[in-house]
């Protein structure tokens, strides 16, 4: 199949160049004359505007959005739609809030315009293991697109599937790095439990490793922190400063909305806001009422 990929920079390079080894042909959009290169050197049919890259392909089209969620997609969306025709296909592979999809998605119905929402897991390790795909949209659609899932997914019968109609892949998606948040949470508070035990002195790489092989908390997550142990094994250099790209609150907003608990989500990702206040306001004001309640010692900056 060809398509054309808007965003090809961490996820969507090398997402364009598993596609070309799969035997697909993939145009792609770059500004700037130095990215233009980069995409000629993976292969990838380089276009300087959107007119050229709807263009270079045959209709029906498809175009890949692999760029932050939000506004930027609105803005190629309404960029692209003057240029596309009916029964082209726009498929939004970034971490779109599934609200915004359904929204979109219902938008490009009166154009005839088919609007797919691919929620992709992966990161960096996606080119050589292949991608997880949680696919939104109509079934004939999704159907048509099904050879470029199958070669982006580790194998064509695994780590893809059509989950539901639009929304429901970004949905997918939005839970998925939710569990992910308290997964997180969990390896680093237990490996911390075993760094403050210093009469064990123990080699956390080691523990990891052995967790590894016929744990019952043996994952990939497990692997790559065995890796980051393996290569700085104190994390010397790192700030414990814990970005959120936005899906965790999505999740805890809706576990909310639907009345489901999710404790260990949302406590998840209070700890990453935690991590960020550096001035810790609060926790000044506690030790301040300790202070005014019992005369505790204040310990001071």
């Amino acid at each position: 199949m060809e398509l054309g990929m808007i965003g090809l920079g961490r996820m969507g390079g090398p997402m364009a160049q598993r596609l070309i080894r799969g035997g697909h042909r993939v145009a792609g959009f770059a500004r700037h004359p130095e990215a233009v290169k980069q995409l000629e050197e993976i292969n990838v049919l380089p276009a300087t505007s959107f007119e050229e890259l709807v263009s270079s392909l045959k209709p029906p089209r498809i175009i890949w959005l692999m760029i932050p969620a939000g506004t930027p997609v609105d803005e190629n969306i309404a960029a692209l739609l003057p240029l596309l025709e009916p029964d082209d296909v726009i498929i939004d592979g970034g971490n779109s809030n599934y609200k915004d999809t359904q929204r979109r998605a219902q938008m490009l119905r009166s154009s005839r315009i088919h609007y797919v929402d691919t929620g992709t897991s992966g990161g960096i390790w996606g080119l050589q293991n292949g991608y997880s795909i949680m696919v939104g949209g109509d079934e004939p659609v999704v159907a048509r697109l099904r050879p470029i899932f199958e070669t982006l997914a580790p194998a064509a019968d695994k780590g893809w599937g059509h989950v539901g109609p639009s929304g429901a892949g970004h949905f997918t998606k939005m839970v998925h790095n939710g569990i992910e948040y308290g997964m997180m949470q969990a390896y680093g508070e237990g490996f911390a439990i075993m760094r403050h035990k210093t009469e064990f002195n123990l080699d956390l790489h080691q523990v990891a490793e052995i967790w590894r092989d016929g744990s019952v908390v043996q994952s990939w997550l497990l692997d790559l922190t065995a890796a980051a142990l393996a290569k700085n094994p104190d994390l010397d250099g790192i700030a414990p400063y814990v970005s959120d790209s936005g899906e965790g609150r999505w999740t805890v907003a809706e576990a909310i909305d639907l009345n489901v608990a999710a404790p260990v989500i949302t406590l998840a990702l209070l700890q990453r806001l935690q991590s960020r206040d550096q001035e810790s306001f609060s926790n000044k004001l506690l030790s301040a009422l300790r202070n005014q309640f019992g005369g505790h010692e204040m310990k001071k900056e």
